[in-house]
């Protein structure tokens, strides 16, 4: 059978079937089922040869699924996670693991209880570029990792429902859990971890409400510190126009820095340079850049599903740290006391 792996996905919304689902065929896998109440999405799903159902039981029921891609809004996560755990199904489940840290926990305690494979959807970690960049700081390239710096922003207005044809759930603090932050932040608090090698252990947080009619925030300023002391900041916003520059990613250290331009995102591309901290010299930086995150993504999952040895590299403890580290720095912004690790 090899690392061809049938996949099933719960929730059939635009990244899944516009990043997820290609990833899954480019890197010879198969879509075999998809679970959507939705009418539209089970057509869509159909058209692209793929069995669907409208309730959960029935996905599970189908044989071939062996991996399952969790898309649904944030407040359902919980839900799919602990039922898809209880039938030993492998989760790779979307960031952030849940819409509330409670919910997050629940999950984490499913895992474990069932033993089942499983990930949270960070497939920045997966991206070409960021792996060129770790396997550079790994190297001694940079010297002593100093700080991380990741500015992540988008424009995501209520014209975006209409205009994608879908129900804007990530503006909706009941379904989504919060805005900007708890979209976006995830991905670079994980690439932190990813390149520095340690999460962070503090954080803390300042949002916004400034540009956009809903009721959560619309953008943030994030400072944190690894236990070594690593600095890392980070700007997300769903308040900036996608034609300014809005996607950049910076590692610091006392002999260099590498800077990686829109690598962050659903697809392949964008551009990484390493400038020596003694010459000032600047160089650019080879990867792939015709794969995206997402194939990457599928390809590590599907490999680890097959060879339990590479699932080290998975840790739903980790997952829930970062999780927690959302909610910190939330609970910053109110001056409320930060959950611990």
């Amino acid at each position: 059978m090899g690392d061809n792996v049938g996949w099933g996905i719960v929730g059939y919304g635009w990244v899944a079937r516009d990043y997820m689902a290609p990833g899954i065929r480019a890197a010879g896998h198969r879509l075999v089922a998809v679970c959507d109440p939705g009418e539209g999405s089970r057509r869509a799903a159909e058209a692209e040869g793929a069995r669907a159902y409208a309730d959960l039981a029935a996905l599970i029921a189908d044989p071939e699924v062996e991996a399952v891609y969790v898309a649904t809004p944030n407040h359902l996560h919980r839900e799919a996670v602990e039922v898809l755990a209880a039938a030993g199904k492998a989760v790779l489940c979307e960031k952030p693991m849940a819409a509330q840290l409670a919910d997050a926990e629940a999950m984490a305690d499913a895992v474990r209880r069932h033993r089942i494979f499983y990930g949270t959807a960070f497939d920045q970690r997966h991206h070409p570029g960021h792996r060129a960049m770790r396997a550079l700081i790994e190297a001694g390239r940079l010297g002593t990792v100093t700080a991380v710096r990741i500015v992540y922003a988008c424009w995501l207005d209520r014209a975006w429902t209409s205009v994608a044809g879908l129900d804007n759930w990530r503006i909706d603090p009941s379904q989504a859990g919060g805005g900007a932050l708890m979209d976006l932040a995830p991905h670079g608090i994980d690439l932190v971890d990813f390149l520095a090698g340690e999460s962070l252990a503090t954080i803390t947080a300042l949002t916004q409400a400034r540009a956009q009619d809903y009721a959560v925030d619309d953008g943030a300023l994030l400072i944190g510190r690894t236990g070594s002391g690593v600095l890392a900041n980070l700007h997300v916003a769903y308040n900036c126009p996608d034609a300014l520059p809005r996607r950049r990613l910076e590692v610091v250290g006392t002999g260099g820095m590498l800077a990686a331009v829109d690598t962050m995102g659903q697809v392949a591309g964008g551009s990484l340079a390493f400038t020596d901290g003694a010459s000032g010299r600047s160089e650019p930086v080879a990867f792939d850049t015709q794969a995206s995150p997402f194939l990457e993504q599928v390809r590590a999952f599907g490999s680890a599903l097959r060879r339990p040895e590479e699932r080290a590299a998975y840790s739903v403890e980790r997952d829930l740290h970062t999780m927690r580290l959302v909610a910190a720095a939330y609970a910053s912004e109110r001056g409320a006391a930060a959950p611990g690790r």
